[in-house]
């Protein structure tokens, strides 16, 4: 009896073994049944901290389970290097990801059409356009002809194998980074760039239900309904990180930084100038690393400081302070070298940050010359000039109340005792003084 209910437990066993090894051999499409729908949104150039924060988002989705990814974004492009970090990770992503270009007029321009592109899913919002990704040196620097088209036909390879990866129009996005093509998104969708055109998020999860996508870990039929969708922005760090890639704020620290150590070298002891001062240079020179600076610009404006600091030594009757002025406005002019829109200063902020910065140090210059003009008040020096009596009968010399104190003191003429002297001089312990003439 034992033994056939033995034997009767080891054939269940292998047939079970037998179904679970079939089963896991066997391709199959599995439906997402588990986690919630993540929102992402870019909003400006494609920067370092953009970067992290997508490709740190992705690898959270994946270990945390969630069931789809929406980069909700509007981008003028950004730089190359953190492009391809994001494509990278999205086309490695477990969890299938959704490409927005949303909300209306928003755009997917430069290195936002590569990322269009490498999307599980790429969709746009109406009234949204998306490419001109023909690559722009962002150094600062003039490419010659042959480095142009090396970087050019490299930008198209990279642009091909990612449109033929997600078997979108490869023809078309070679277009758009050789000849800066730009199409809206009806144009998009009857192109095959992008599949789906939605009004917003919510439109977007409704069309793409039971779509089928291929992911590294296989292929995945979209299973949205009815699911949470959590928005994840930025951290704190990362916000900062991303407000200091914008050009127009590095100036601002720039020139903020340097003001604060005009008036720190030439108040020694503030303090707190010159801790505002270094921090900002910090976080200026952090800045620079991706911006195109023209180092001749910045110069200039290292120029224009100096010129402030030696008006305050040099009489040089404001030639210096225009010198100044000149120099700094010159050198914001040059200061970022770039074709490139989203990479410029704004001309109303240099003028404007130019004429504050102008006028707080020229106040400052003139506030240390009227000091140093003013008449002493204390110590020896302020004696100078100070009416006395005198105590003594001054036979060329005798005893002095000048301010509540005796003093020793020495005149060229005589002064009759109660008699008005002035101070002309202060000579170790003794006054030389002179007679008040009336």
């Amino acid at each position: 009896m034992c033994l056939s209910y033995y034997i009767l437990i080891m054939k269940k066993t292998y047939w079970l073994l037998f179904l679970l090894t079939f089963l896991v051999s066997v391709p199959f499409t599995k439906a997402q049944d588990s986690g919630r729908i993540i929102a992402l949104k870019i909003s400006g150039a494609i920067n370092p901290a953009v970067a992290e924060y997508i490709t740190g988002e992705i690898g959270k989705a994946g270990e945390n389970g969630d069931a789809f990814i929406i980069i909700e974004m509007d981008t003028p492009g950004g730089l190359d290097t953190s492009m391809r970090i994001i494509v990278k990770d999205i086309l490695g992503s477990p969890v299938p990801v959704a490409v927005f270009v949303s909300p209306d007029g928003s755009r997917a321009a430069s290195a936002g059409t590569f990322i269009t592109m490498a999307g599980h899913i790429a969709a746009m919002a109406p009234g949204t356009s998306i490419g001109a990704a023909h690559p722009v040196d962002m150094s600062g620097q003039k490419m010659d002809e042959h480095m142009a088209a090396k970087v050019e036909n490299d930008a198209v390879s990279y642009i091909r194998s990612i449109a033929e990866k997600r078997r979108r129009n490869a023809h078309w996005a070679e277009l758009a980074v050789r000849k800066s093509v730009s199409i809206s998104e009806t144009e998009a969708k009857r192109l095959g760039v992008i599949d789906f055109v939605a009004k917003d998020i919510k439109s977007l999860i409704m069309a793409v239900e039971e779509t089928e996508v291929t992911t590294n870990s296989g292929t995945v039929k979209l299973n949205l309904k009815d699911r949470p969708v959590k928005t994840v922005e930025m951290t704190g760090r990362l916000h900062l990180l991303n407000a200091l890639s914008d050009p127009n704020i590095a100036y601002m620290l720039m020139l903020i930084g340097m003001v604060g150590l005009y008036f720190e070298l030439s108040n020694p002891g503030l303090i707190l100038p010159g801790v505002v001062g270094a921090i900002s240079l910090i976080l200026a020179l952090y800045s620079f690393q991706t911006l195109p600076i023209n180092y001749a610009g910045l110069l200039l404006i290292v120029v224009g400081l100096i010129c402030f600091i030696a008006e305050i030594k040099v009489m040089s009757y404001g030639l210096l302070s225009v010198g100044g002025v000149v120099s700094i406005l010159l050198g914001s002019l040059m200061l970022i070298d770039s074709d490139v829109p989203y990479m410029q200063l704004s001309r109303t902020l240099i003028f404007a940050t130019v004429s504050v910065t102008s006028f707080i140090a020229l106040s400052a210059i003139w506030l240390a010359i009227k000091a140093a003009k003013k008449k002493v008040v204390s110590g020896r020096e302020a004696m100078i000039g100070v009416e006395g009596e005198a105590r003594t009968d001054l036979n060329f010399e005798g005893e002095i109340l000048v301010q509540g104190e005796i003093w020793h003191a020495v005149s060229r003429e005589p002064v009759e005792q109660g008699g008005k002297v002035i101070v002309e001089a202060i000579e170790g312990l003794k006054a030389v003084v002179r007679k008040k003439v009336f």
